[in-house]
Order: structure tokens, then C-alpha cells, then sequence
């Protein structure tokens, strides 16, 4: 994956971390080596959008596209939006799922172009006790190489993406909460406003 030397591994990765939620076949668990070409397919689907040469809205509709091709949209939708998912109704929620890509793809996607000048590599995979993680190293110029892990759960979905340790789906759900705060825990204000954010 292709990215700029003069931002902090936190924003490098945070388009990653967007896209990072891959999802596959829910009905099979994934071995660890499919877990692992999974995250190279992931990868390189977004390698070909940087690589592109489009405009930056281009580029955002295609990482719009990569992220319902990948990501199980619901799932982390409802995690990042948390306690309140529980109050919310179903119509709400697919409101707010569908406003939610909406606003993952605009924030990242008009990142695109900062990612130049790097890579991230697929290095291991290995089961642990409710995850497949995937191990891989990110190399951007100017920086020393530092620790990235997919997790991915039993069903084939992306769930998580580790930076050195650091959650970045757990970022999201901080993010999402302090949005809803400033709405005073008004979800369909919310839910009119991520996709302008």
C-alpha cells in the first residue's frame, strides 16, 4: 500500500484501517493462509486505486466501492456507534450504516494521495482464540518499519486492524461518540450529517 512519509503512523494507517475490515464467504471460517491472502487481495485492491491516476473524487467513490466490497458495513457501523446502537431502531441503523460508509469513505478516500512512497507487506498468519491475525510490517520512507495486524474472526469478516498494539476500530468508536455528543446523542442528526463530513 502506497503512502507519504510526512504524516504520523496513526494517520498513515487510519485510511487502512477504513478499508481494513475485510469481508469474505460468512458461511466457512478462514484457514489462516486464507485469512492471509485475503489481506493481500485487500492490499492490493487499494494499491490500484492510489496507483490510478483519477481524481480525488474518483478515488473516494472507488474506496466506497472497495469498502461495501470488503467490509461488513453493519458490523462495524454498529460497534463504532456503541451503546447506542442499542436504542437505536432498525431503521435507524441502516440509515446510519449506509450515512457511516458514506462518511469512511470521504474521510479516508481523500487521503488517497498522502499514501504515495510506502507499502504495507503481508508477512504471517495465525489462529488465536477468536481471531485469524495477520500479520504484516508497514515500510514508509523516512520512517522506521512499524507493526500492523488484521484480525480477522471465524465468520471470514475483518473485525479489527492493530497499530503496534493500538486499535483503530476502538479510534472509530471514539470518534463516533464525540460526533453524537455534539449532536446531544441525536442519532438522525447524525446519521443527515456524517455523509458531509
Amino acid at each position: 500500500m502506497l503512502f507519504s512519509t510526512k504524516y504520523s503512523r496513526r494517520s498513515v494507517l487510519a485510511m487502512a484501517a477504513a478499508a481494513g475490515f475485510v469481508a469474505a464467504s460468512p458461511a466457512m471460517a478462514l484457514s489462516a493462509a486464507q485469512a492471509e491472502e485475503l489481506v493481500g487481495r485487500l492490499v492490493g485492491d487499494i494499491n490500484k486505486v492510489i496507483n490510478s491516476g483519477k481524481s480525488e473524487g474518483a478515488m473516494i467513490r472507488d474506496f466506497e466501492r472497495i469498502f461495501g466490497k470488503y467490509a461488513d458495513v453493519d458490523a462495524i457501523a454498529r460497534f463504532a456507534l456503541g451503546a447506542d446502537a442499542r436504542s437505536a431502531s432498525a431503521g435507524q441503523l441502516r440509515a446510519y450504516s449506509k450515512a457511516f460508509a458514506s462518511y469512511m469513505a470521504k474521510k479516508y478516500g481523500r487521503r488517497f494521495r498522502e499514501f504515495q512512497g510506502g507499502q504495507i507487506e503481508v508477512q504471517s498468519a495465525s489462529k488465536s482464540k477468536s481471531f485469524t491475525e495477520v500479520k504484516s510490517l508497514a515500510i514508509l520512507k523516512g520512517q522506521r518499519p512499524f507493526d500492523v495486524t488484521f484480525r480477522v474472526a471465524d465468520n471470514g469478516r475483518f473485525r479489527d486492524m492493530l497499530i503496534e498494539g493500538n486499535s483503530l476500530a476502538r479510534l472509530e468508536r471514539t470518534e463516533i461518540g464525540a460526533l453524537l455528543d455534539r449532536r446531544k446523542g441525536n442519532l438522525d442528526q447524525l446519521i443527515r450529517d456524517l455523509p458531509t463530513l
